[in-house]
């Protein structure tokens, strides 16, 4: 048998998750990440593309992997690039990248993000560039959307180098 107190929180997650502010809350508070691969036969001096699917912690809460219907004017408020396996891989060894999100076919794609002539001693993690040029409200609505970076090696690995993409966004309700 259901308690009261546990019945009304329940009623004001339902309310509140369908409401078009508390979506706006929720889709701006959790990024979309996407690891990126790149293999240690990527060569220096060539174009390479990483693909992936993105995630969001938000989509677990939605029997579609989405909960932006309610949502407008997304753009991309700041992009983070970490290095994950090995943790202390050099971003350095990158000469520049360009990030697109796209529907999972890669139709509809758009830039992002970018950093060019990344500093050959930055580290495991820099910030990009962003564009905000675009809105993604199409794309966040999206149950599975797609991320591709674009990069110029400087140095060659020896080893497959796993990289984070974070995309923070920003969304206002929509009217």
């Amino acid at each position: 048998m259901m308690k009261k107190p546990v019945f009304v929180l329940l009623a004001s997650i339902l309310f509140f998750g369908s409401c078009a502010m508390m979506q706006s809350i929720v889709k701006s508070t959790f990024p979309y990440t996407a690891n990126m691969v790149i293999p240690a036969s990527a060569t220096v001096g060539e174009a390479h593309t990483a693909l992936s699917t993105a995630t969001s912690f938000d989509q677990d809460f939605t029997k579609d992997g989405n909960n932006a219907g309610k949502i407008s004017e997304v753009r991309v408020i700041s992009a983070k690039l970490l290095s994950k396996d090995p943790s202390n891989y050099n971003i350095g060894n990158i000469v520049s990248l360009r990030v697109y999100m796209g529907k999972a076919d890669g139709s509809d794609e758009v830039l992002v993000a970018v950093r060019k002539d990344i500093t050959p001693t930055v580290g495991n993690d820099i910030v990009l560039d962003i564009d905000n040029s675009h809105f993604l409200d199409d794309l966040v609505r999206q149950p599975n959307v797609r991320i591709r970076m674009v990069y110029l090696l400087r140095k060659s690995n020896n080893v497959d180098v796993s990289l984070k993409v974070s995309l923070s966004l920003g969304a206002y309700p929509r009217n």
